[in-house]
């Protein structure tokens, strides 16, 4: 334990926790959009648990990815069924819930479920994200003490992937404001969900033996345009199928 913190103490092992935080906080723009999206029909006094309870979700979920899953990104139709998956959560965030009278069910509902729905997009996401943090770790922890490189990883990824859940949830409040004051801007955040939803299923290596690898990379664009166009043209139109059962009601 000694020999630890004495690593832990260099200057070498700062800097690398400092890349770890910098490289988490770019890849956590689109957690920030989840968090956004899924927290923004919350209750005001909801709100901030909404997103302190879904940045904390989805930093544990990263670390967890990191420390021991890194190794299953390569798995065939991973990224595929996590695709899908998150098509179906940016669908969900621009389709209205049926509930009482202001179109919102109760606030403990609404809290675990924008909980739940950000768990599951950070688990797609996190797909591509925890190759770069576990790459930046591992090189980092070899250069701290290469002696002791596991122990070092692990506090690197811990550390540094921990200290970035405040700068996630001001993020997450930022954008929020922004919905609020545009709502248009929830179709964009849902459209760059789609966007990164095809990303991910186009790199999946089960189609490598559908086509090659070059013609795979020369569809990643148009896979994540597809992405984009699918989730608003479904969320589109089910919310004006919503819309005319509401009338239909009335």
């Amino acid at each position: 334990m000694g020999i630890l913190w004495d690593d832990i103490l260099q200057a070498q092992f700062w800097i690398a926790a400092g890349q770890i935080i910098g490289i988490n906080v770019i890849l956590s723009g689109d957690n920030a959009v989840v968090i956004a999206l899924a927290c923004r029909m919350l209750p005001p006094r909801q709100r901030l648990w909404g997103m302190i309870l879904g940045a904390g979700v989805a930093v544990l979920l990263r670390v967890l990815f990191t420390l021991v899953v890194a190794q299953a990104m390569s798995w065939p139709y991973l990224k595929l069924v996590g695709g899908v998956l998150l098509l179906w959560v940016a669908v969900k965030l621009v389709v209205p819930e049926h509930g009482d009278g202001d179109g919102k069910v109760e606030a403990a509902d609404n809290l675990w479920r924008a909980v739940r729905i950000v768990a599951i997009a950070d688990i797609v996401m996190s797909l591509d994200n925890v190759i770069a943090i576990a790459a930046a770790a591992e090189s980092a922890a070899v250069r701290v003490d290469p002696g002791h490189a596991i122990a070092i990883k692990t506090a690197l990824i811990v550390f540094g992937l921990a200290t970035s859940v405040p700068l996630i949830i001001a993020g997450s409040a930022v954008l929020m404001s922004l919905l609020d004051r545009f709502p248009v801007l929830v179709w964009a955040g849902a459209g760059l969900l789609g966007w990164v939803a095809g990303d991910i299923m186009i790199k999946d290596v089960a189609l490598l033996g559908i086509a090659s690898a070059g013609t795979l990379e020369g569809l990643y664009i148009w896979a994540a345009v597809a992405g984009a166009i699918f989730v608003v043209g479904i969320g589109y139109a089910l919310r004006r199928r919503a819309a005319a059962g509401k009338m239909t009601e009335v």
